[in-house]
């Protein structure tokens, strides 16, 4: 990789809470208030029912696998991920939602233990246990010495952006936004006087705002990186005001949008030598034993793997497949490596970008701009 270039691995939704939690070393207490199912380690039996036994008490590496291995290899310079849940031992969950999660504040060094740099935090899962919840939240991934965006003591912390330094001495500044339609409530929006998460609508006055508050952090050579949680779970249609807003953010200057919610790979666009991934689906979760949603290969989780040259262009861009087995993350083989390949390039069509099929059953981006 020539020194000029910064290689980003990216993923969707991690979701260490619930059942994953459970095989960790200090597993919470194990209660849900979801509607079916009232206790974690349900989402482990129905797993091993499909794949077999998962073991209790693993090390903070075990639910990482294959992926770990990956990313060494890939001589990463900055690891990026939404983090959706909250990481807290509160007891109080957010009244009238269905769905909380949460992994042990002691469980922290799961996240450690990939050498994530940044968590994405606007979503709509980092509030489930309520303020206190996002308190302890903030304070872990401090002490871990990680650093997060997009939820915060206040309306001016939730919109700061993670700095982190790269090895050339440039920055990397990310801003974490997440919007309604994500399953977010409304009411979790910080504001000046309470916490909450930075909450965005997709207007152009808002993507103006954006780029006006950017400066206010931005210094030459910075690269900048919106993480977005938009958009519905399932379905594949990208909304076109999804698609002007990633617009205006690259005219607003960010190098690449990083867009998550749904629980599935979604389409990838290349504007102006900028990427878009409008979806990268679920990467860690613990939906292994659920059914009903094969179409959409939710069960595939993708490793990005992004090299963006000095002014911010994408440069090269592979796809790593995995798929949660026994909780953990694995290779695939290459059926599901081809059923991404189908799938993305179906996808991508509209947006000029396709997907070619590596004799290691990993996936290689290539882009034209559309007329």
């Amino acid at each position: 990789m020539a020194a000029e270039t910064v290689r980003l691995f990216l993923c969707g939704d991690v979701m260490t809470g619930r059942g994953i939690d459970q095989i960790l070393p200090h597993a919470s207490n194990p209660i849900l208030y979801e509607p079916y199912i009232g206790d974690a380690r349900a989402y482990l039996d129905l797993a091993e029912k499909k794949n077999g036994p998962i073991p209790r008490g693993v090390d903070s590496e075990y639910i990482w696998g294959d992926a770990l291995e990956e990313l060494e290899r890939s001589s990463v310079d900055l690891r990026v991920l939404n983090l959706e849940t909250a990481i807290t031992a509160a007891d109080t969950n957010w009244p009238g939602k269905e769905i909380h999660y949460r992994m042990h504040p002691k469980n922290a060094g799961a996240l450690v233990a990939a050498h994530i740099d940044i968590c994405a935090l606007a979503n709509n899962h980092v509030l489930d246990w309520g303020d206190s919840g996002l308190s302890e939240t903030l304070l872990t991934l401090d002490k871990a010495g990680i650093a997060h965006a997009g939820a915060g003591i206040d309306s001016e912390q939730a919109a700061t952006p993670a700095i982190v330094d790269l090895r050339d001495k440039r920055r990397v500044l990310l801003f974490s936004f997440g919007s309604g339609d994500s399953g977010i409530p409304r009411d979790w929006g910080a504001t000046e006087n309470s916490p909450g998460v930075n909450l965005l609508d997709f207007s152009e006055a808002t993507a103006s705002q954006i780029g006006n508050e950017v400066r206010r952090f931005q210094q030459p050579d910075d690269l900048l990186i919106a993480s977005i949680h938009w958009g519905a779970n399932w379905g594949y249609e990208i909304p076109f005001e999804q698609i002007a807003f990633a617009h205006r953010l690259i005219a607003e200057g960010f190098a690449l949008v990083h867009g998550h919610s749904s629980h599935h790979p979604k389409a990838i666009e290349v504007f102006n030598g900028r990427l878009i991934l409008y979806g990268c689906g679920d990467f860690l979760t613990d939906y292994e034993g659920i059914s009903g949603y094969e179409n959409f290969h939710s069960d595939i989780a993708v490793i990005y793997l992004v090299d963006l040259n000095r002014s911010g262009e994408l440069v090269s861009a592979r796809l790593v497949p995995m798929k949660m087995r026994r909780f953990q993350l694995k290779r695939v083989g290459a059926g599901d490596s081809k059923d991404l390949h189908d799938l993305l390039n179906d996808l991508g069509a509209p947006f000029g970008t396709s997907v070619r099929l590596e004799s290691d059953n990993n996936l290689r981006l290539a882009w034209h701009q559309l007329p």
